[in-house]
Formats: C-alpha cells, structure tokens, sequence
C-alpha cells in the first residue's frame, strides 16, 4: 500500500506537467538560445541521420535538467530502469548503465523515440524541449554507461 502513494503522486505530476496550459492567449515564442552550431532538426519517425550536435558544458546541463525532469522518474537518476514507478507500471526498462544495452542503437533511433514516444512513454513534444535539446539527451543517456567499468574481454580459446 505505502509503494502506491508514490506511485500516485508521481503519476499525478506527471499528468499536471503534461496538460496544455489553461487561460494563456497566444504567444509569440521567443528565440531560444543556441546550443549547437547547426539547427538539430529530425522529422518523425526519422530515416538514419547522424546526431548533428557537438556537446558543450552547457548543452549537457541543460540535457541533464530535461532528463531529471522528464525522465528519471521512470528510469532513474543513473539510467538504470529501477524505479517504483516503473515496476508500479509494470514496466521492464533497459539499464543504460550497462554499455551494452545501447550500443546497437543508433542516435536517430533514440531521437524518434524519445521525440515521439513508445508503448507507455509519453512522447517529448516540441513545446517541453527543442530538437537540438533532444539530440543533447541522446548524448546524456549514452554517458551513463560511460561511466561503469567494461566487462573484460571473453578469453581467446
């Protein structure tokens, strides 16, 4: 019973963080700062396209914020998939941590689903974060396995 109270008020947050904003006329939006040197830009669900960013100190806070704020409830501040949230769900996510879980997928890939969601995960429109802060979330997930020790090498028979 004490598991569901998180479980619940995670899940109402995120529910008030994704409804459309109440009472606002419309806006003009203002130019976002540059984090890259080239638009970052990948149409939905696209065909294999290099992560056209280079990661500054910056665009990796930025990255970091957007992810502790959108995605760690679900996979975790180290990107391990071991959440309450996530097991609340009934969901089984790949431990990032581990350098083999993403090193068959491709940046595009990660983009597209991370841009336009899967199964359960709710998609990240282009109103919460830009194009070039999701290619920069792309590179942040990736750095967590970067940071755990390789398995050794399988000896040679």
């Amino acid at each position: 019973m004490l598991k569901l109270v998180p479980v619940f008020f995670a899940s109402i947050l995120l529910a008030i963080a994704l409804l459309p904003s109440q009472g606002r006329g419309s806006q003009t939006a203002s130019p976002a700062p540059a984090l890259a040197p080239a638009p970052a830009v990948a149409p939905a669900q696209a065909a294999p396209v290099k992560n056209p960013v280079k990661p500054t100190a910056e665009s990796q806070a930025k990255a970091k914020s957007l992810y502790q704020i959108d995605c760690a409830m679900c996979h975790g501040d180290n990107g391990n998939g071991k959440t309450d949230l996530a097991s609340g769900m009934e969901l089984t996510l790949d431990d990032w941590t581990d350098p083999k879980t993403l090193a068959d997928r491709q940046d595009w890939e990660l983009f597209n689903v991370i841009r336009n969601g899967k199964d359960k995960m709710p998609p990240e429109s282009s109103g919460r974060a830009t194009d070039t802060e999701v290619w920069n979330l792309v590179i942040y997930i990736r750095s967590f396995s970067k940071s755990q020790p390789h398995a050794p090498a399988a000896p040679a028979k």
